[in-house]
C-alpha cells in the first residue's frame, strides 16, 4: 500500500476518535439573564459579554463544554433551585438561593447598584428622600434585602414604574417619567453611550462581588466548582487577567 494512502487511511481512522473525544465532553447549562455588557443575547441571537466569556473559557479549560440560556430573573433562579441550571456567574447573598447554591471561591469582578437622578435634582439622602417619589427599575432585576425593604414600605408610598430595558429607562427619567433611577451602573454606562447621553449625577447604593454560583442539585456540583476554581488558578498563574471589565 503507497505511503500517503496510509497516512490518509490512518487520519481517517482517527477522526471519529477525535469527534467522539470532543462530544464526550460534558456539557454544562450555563443561565444568564440580560445584564449588558456582562451578560446579554446579541443581535445575532448569540450568547455574549464578558462574563459569559470568561465562564466558557473556565469551562474549557477544566474540560467542558458551556451550553448557555437566557431566562428572566425569577426563572433563572428557579432553575438554580432545582438543578435545572448548573451555573449562574453573577452576584452572591441572595436569600432564596441560599440553601440551593455554593459559590465558586474567586471574585470574578464587582458590579455597582446606583440611584442615578436629574441634574437638577439636589443629591438624595437614602433612604428618606425615596418618600412619595417615583422610582425607575427595570422588570426582571431583583435587589436585595434591605433595597426591597425600602421600594416596598407602604409608609413610603413610592411609586415604581417599571421598563423592560436600560436605554428606555434613562429616557424615562430625562422625560420625568420618575424621579429616580436605581439601576446598575455597567449597563447604564453602556446604554448611556447608545444614546450619547452625558453622565448622570448617581448616589452609589450598594457594591457586589460577581461570582460563579452553582446549583447544589446539579449533578457533582462541589467536583464542578473545584474544577472551575482549579481552572481560574491555573489561568491566573499562566498570567492571564480574567478580571471582569
Amino acid at each position: 500500500m503507497p505511503r500517503p494512502f496510509c497516512l490518509i487511511l490512518v487520519t481517517l481512522l482517527w477522526l471519529p476518535v477525535v469527534a467522539h473525544t470532543a462530544d464526550a465532553r460534558p456539557r454544562i447549562h450555563v443561565g444568564y439573564y440580560e445584564f449588558p455588557p456582562y451578560s446579554y443575547t446579541d443581535a445575532q441571537g448569540q450568547p455574549s459579554g464578558s462574563g459569559l466569556e470568561l465562564t466558557a473559557r473556565l469551562l474549557e479549560e477544566a474540560g467542558y463544554q458551556a451550553e448557555f440560556r437566557s431566562y428572566p430573573g425569577a426563572r433563572l433562579y428557579s432553575g438554580l433551585q432545582d438543578g435545572s441550571v448548573q451555573i449562574w456567574p453573577g452576584a452572591p447573598g441572595k436569600q432564596e438561593l441560599a440553601d440551593h447554591t455554593i459559590e465558586g471561591r474567586h471574585l470574578l469582578g464587582e458590579i455597582t447598584l446606583n440611584l442615578y437622578f436629574r441634574p437638577d435634582t439636589p443629591p438624595p439622602r437614602l433612604p428618606d428622600d425615596l418618600q412619595g417619589r417615583g422610582v425607575i427599575l427595570i422588570t426582571g432585576y431583583s435587589y436585595w434585602q434591605e433595597v426591597n425593604q425600602w421600594l416596598e414600605d407602604p409608609a413610603r408610598r413610592i411609586t415604581r414604574h417599571r421598563t423592560s430595558n436600560h436605554t428606555s429607562a434613562l429616557e424615562m427619567l430625562q422625560r420625568r417619567r420618575g424621579d429616580y433611577l436605581l439601576d446598575y451602573q455597567a449597563p447604564v454606562d453602556q446604554a448611556r453611550r447608545i444614546l450619547n447621553q452625558e453622565a448622570l449625577p448617581f448616589v452609589e447604593v450598594q457594591r457586589l462581588p460577581l461570582r460563579l454560583i452553582f446549583s447544589r442539585h446539579a449533578p457533582d456540583a462541589e467536583r464542578l466548582r473545584d474544577d472551575l476554581d482549579r481552572a481560574y488558578q491555573a489561568l491566573v498563574e499562566a498570567g492571564e487577567d480574567l478580571w471582569l471589565h
